[in-house]
């Protein structure tokens, strides 16, 4: 059981980064869907609403959670967050934008439920804004 918790932590620690955008990035999803749900099941919003709302409350826990478990960001000065923060928004709003268009294709055009199209769009959401913030947003100095 030892080596098993030893093993465990090895790849945690070698794979941190992945693990904590994993998690975090659930954490995140969970949080926009459950907001989804409440406002077009609960307060009978129209789906693209409910979405941009959702996307809204979301995306300030997710740069908190980016900058500070995820990527680890070295950036203290106020010019250098501020700069950092345009730039996670500015990502995230191309990638809601993207989501809008996946959920109005899926359901409008294509039938699809929108819990289930709601489901696909956050995954390739997710998957994106990783890469984003990777390479663009977070990336080392």
């Amino acid at each position: 059981m030892k080596a098993l918790f030893r093993y465990c932590l090895d790849l945690y620690k070698k794979h941190e980064e992945g693990f904590n955008y994993l998690i975090f990035g659930f954490l995140a999803f969970v949080l926009n869907y459950v907001l989804y749900d409440v406002f077009e099941s609960v307060l009978h919003m129209h789906y693209l609403l409910a979405t941009a709302l959702s996307w809204v409350l979301t995306v300030v826990f997710a740069y908190w959670t980016n900058h500070t478990f995820v990527f680890k960001s070295k950036n203290a000065e106020a010019s250098s967050l501020l700069k950092e923060f345009i730039s996670f928004i500015g990502a995230r709003i191309a990638t809601e934008v993207l989501e809008l268009l996946l959920m109005y294709f899926m359901v409008d055009l294509m039938g699809i439920p929108s819990r289930i199209a709601k489901l696909i769009g956050q995954t390739i959401v997710i998957l994106t804004n990783y890469f984003l913030s990777k390479w663009w947003i977070f990336k080392e100095k």
